[in-house]
């Protein structure tokens, strides 16, 4: 693990109540209309998630890898407040299987935290945190700063898609 290796955090303040919030982040039916990496493609497992322990299987495509699926590990998770899982190669994926490493689990985990900021606002923060990943990609990757810009847009897709519901109700 590298201790200069921070997990990298991006923050909004979106106009809804924590709990709408995290009812979208808890389905993962919904992670491909907010993912800013235009890397999911949908839901194996649309199930909503529920504690940790859990595991939802994402469709996903990346232009060196192809189509191929990640099982995600529930590893956080407090009802409204935060929401994280550790990604492990699935179907598809050249790390998964038996002809994969030992773990297909890199050490990476994506996070949600929301704050609540008056009755109907909450501060949401994506981090994303590979400070147990090999020291390689950590290096390939900026120490996960690449994905700095894709978290922003993720985040600005989550509010337009919850601000949008709020103004319905």
């Amino acid at each position: 693990m590298a201790d200069d290796c921070q997990p990298v955090e991006v923050s909004r303040r979106i106009c809804a109540p924590a709990h709408e919030i995290f009812q979208v982040l808890a389905s993962p039916a919904r992670h491909h209309e907010f993912d800013g990496s235009g890397m999911l493609r949908g839901p194996v497992s649309p199930a909503m998630i529920s504690g940790a322990g859990d595991v939802f299987v994402m469709k996903m495509y990346y232009s060196e890898l192809g189509n191929y699926e990640m099982n995600n590990h529930v590893v956080e998770y407090e009802q409204d407040r935060l929401i994280g899982w550790e990604p492990e190669a699935g179907r598809g994926h050249p790390n998964a299987g038996p002809d994969g490493p030992e773990s297909s689990r890199w050490g990476h985990r994506w996070s949600y935290r929301l704050i609540p900021d008056g009755p109907d606002a909450t501060v949401v923060t994506e981090i994303y945190d590979c400070s147990a990943a090999p020291e390689h990609e950590r290096r390939d990757m900026d120490n996960g700063a690449i994905w700095a810009g894709d978290m922003a847009a993720s985040l600005q897709r989550l509010d337009a898609i919850c601000t949008q519901r709020a103004g319905q109700a």
